[in-house]
């Protein structure tokens, strides 16, 4: 990015010149991106033990061959399977036999 800008030079002359300018990269908030290490103390589900660090928990889990999943209640849904269109199959088991019946066979490649 660049703008213009008037330049005063040493001898009183002001000169208007193209001025490279950067925005910086930063957000307006004071540490937009850390997550903390600490939390509430809870209680394993393996070991029975408190813990107030989430990667000693983790640390704990990996280390006994275990895979943490969150309380998501859509992973509990039932997934809605579409039904199977019964007369599209029958329709197409009928043409199927009629074209065998008739005498065509596919060459193999």
């Amino acid at each position: 990015m660049s703008s213009y800008r008037w330049i005063a030079l040493e001898d009183g002359r002001l000169l208007y010149r193209k001025v490279a300018t950067f925005a910086p990269k930063r957000s307006h908030l004071a540490c937009p991106m850390i997550t903390s290490d600490t939390m509430a103390p809870v209680q394993s589900m393996l070991d029975g033990k408190l813990y107030d660090s989430k990667s000693t928990l983790r640390r704990t889990y990996r280390a006994a061959g275990m895979v943490e999943v969150g309380n998501d209640p859509a992973r509990l849904r039932p997934r809605q399977r579409p039904a199977p269109d019964i007369k599209a199959i029958k329709d197409s088991v009928h043409k199927a036999k009629a074209r065998f019946d008739r005498g065509e066979r596919v060459r193999p490649a």
